[in-house]
């Protein structure tokens, strides 16, 4: 089983070591878990492009001591933004790739601006020089990259790519080194009316204004929260659909789990509560949407689910790649943080003279007109992003923890969390245990499509095939790896020390503490 990795003053999880070392470095200079948030985070859009980067999008959740706060920095469409285009070229969803429309002006640089404004110390060049300096010197090409590097080589402005042939091959992307420049010396402004927004305006070629890019695009918000296994458990308001991974757990903690995670009744009824709580996705997640934590709305989906079978749900209620990291400082500070291109590389277009690849989120639009999420100018696509924290009953953090894997992603932090609050595993076996999914076989954002067609995917080594046949799922076994998101968790015990784990999915992913 997994490690479990302790430190008494500070701890940084990330997919990658390089990042979790420049977060570290920060809090041993004295930074906050903000400021070692923005550096390992910096780093990772250096080394992680198949993951997140300058030209995605950041959400974010602070406990600063006293009070949980959200930050929502996802990109809105640009102004030229026109859904009967897509539909006269026939076109029923959003384009997944290789089309500049499903690319809403990208929130990771705005959300680095906010979050240092309200919980920085350190100076932002400061932040994001380890960041410049592999950019410029180069990095090793990570196990995860290699996959999909092949692919955006071959795509315009993806020249970044064309040496990577192996896990350990050098990349250098000195157009990405010239935009963190350009953020630590001049700000958001250097980033969005520089270079790179130039570019991006000319590459949407009237999808995108300098008045888009000149407005600030991150908000903070109120977060949402459940009580759960005896905690409070917080995510992000919508647009995110973290108020999923909330009603799942609501759900949940009202069932009769068995004592052991091992049991097929255990998956069974946390797979049945994750489909209850959001079959009806695509008709209810908007960034205008209210009251999705309804306690009668919850206990009437609860009591739907039947813990001898699986549920037919007769009515509709609608893999991809993101990063995930969190932050515990010395103060017990914490930051959940999630950033993300959505599919691989994104939308595997390239700004032309960064090199940086944009990202893909626009495909949570909707193209049914009047639909409350329609793709439209000013708007902000319906997002999986959806980070977690939690507090004791007398308001202290407890834990951050978070995970990639598009519509997995609530399910997969249902089973983590439950594993942490309702079973007391520690984080390193809670991470690194076999997990299961909703299966599509699509995208890994198409879940809520037909929910009732869905597969319960079941991660190698897991113990409960047999047990969810017999239930009624159609099951189907996956290797152990990625294709179960890349969760990572800091824990804070009752004596103050801290307990992380960082996924092994990960493969170069660490926690690393002081």
């Amino acid at each position: 089983m997994h490690n479990t990795r302790y430190a008494p003053s500070g701890m940084v999880c990330s997919v990658d070591h390089l990042a979790s070392s420049a977060g570290l470095a920060m809090l041993e200079r004295g930074g906050s878990a903000a400021d070692a948030a923005i550096a390992a985070n910096a780093v990772l859009a250096v080394v992680a492009p198949h993951m997140c980067g300058l030209g995605g999008d950041l959400f974010a959740l602070v406990h600063d001591g006293s009070r949980v706060s959200a930050l929502n920095a996802s990109g809105r469409a640009g102004s030229g933004a026109d859904p009967a285009r897509l539909r006269a070229e026939g076109h029923t969803r959003m384009p997944h790739l290789h089309d500049i429309r499903s690319v809403p002006v990208p929130g990771c640089v705005d959300g680095w601006a906010a979050l240092h404004a309200g919980h920085g110390r350190l100076p932002m060049a400061e932040l994001l020089a380890p960041a410049i300096r592999l950019a410029e010197a180069g990095f090793p090409a990570s196990p995860l990259m290699v996959a999909g590097a092949a692919n955006a080589a071959r795509r315009p402005g993806g020249a970044d790519f064309a040496s990577v042939r192996a896990a350990g091959d050098r990349v250098t992307r000195p157009g990405v080194a010239r935009a963190l420049t350009a953020v630590a010396e001049r700000g958001r402004d250097g980033f969005y009316l520089g270079e790179f927004g130039e570019g991006l305006i000319g590459l949407g070629a009237g999808e995108f204004t300098e008045a888009d890019l000149a407005a600030p695009g991150a908000d903070w918000v109120e977060p949402l929260k459940t009580r759960a296994f005896g905690h409070d458990v917080w995510s992000m308001p919508p647009n995110s659909q973290g108020y999923l991974l909330l009603r799942s757990l609501a759900i949940a903690e009202g069932l009769d789990l068995p004592r052991s995670p091992h049991h097929p009744a255990w998956a069974h009824l946390l797979a049945e509560a994750a489909r209850v709580a959001g079959h009806d996705r695509l008709d209810v997640l908007h960034e205008g949407a209210k009251d999705l934590l309804d306690p009668a709305e919850i206990t009437r989906r609860r009591a739907l689910i039947d813990p001898r079978s699986r549920l037919r749900l007769r009515a509709p209620a609608a893999a991809g790649d993101t990063t995930y990291l969190c932050v515990i400082d010395a103060d017990g500070r914490g930051v959940s943080l999630i950033q993300s291109n959505a599919a691989g590389f994104g939308s595997m277009v390239f700004e032309p003279r960064t090199g940086i690849n944009l990202h893909n989120r626009g495909i949570g639009f909707s193209l049914k007109p009047g639909h409350p999420a329609e793709y439209g100018p000013g708007r902000r696509p319906p997002h999986t992003l959806a980070p977690a924290l939690i507090t004791r009953r007398d308001g202290t953090l407890r834990s951050v923890a978070g995970t990639m894997g598009g519509d997995a992603q609530p399910q997969i932090l249902l089973q983590v969390i439950t594993r942490l609050l309702r079973h007391g595993e520690e984080p390193g076996p809670a991470i690194s245990a076999p997990r299961w999914r909703l299966g599509t076989g699509g995208t890994g954002f198409d879940t809520w499509d037909a929910p009732d067609d869905a597969v319960i995917d079941l991660e190698e080594g897991g113990s409960w095939g047999d047990g969810l046949a017999a239930l009624g799922h159609r099951v189907a076994a996956l290797p152990y790896g990625g294709s179960f998101g890349h969760a990572h968790l800091i824990d804070v015990r009752e004596d103050g020390m801290l307990a992380g784990a960082a996924d092994p999915r990960s493969l170069v992913g660490a926690a690393i503490g002081r």
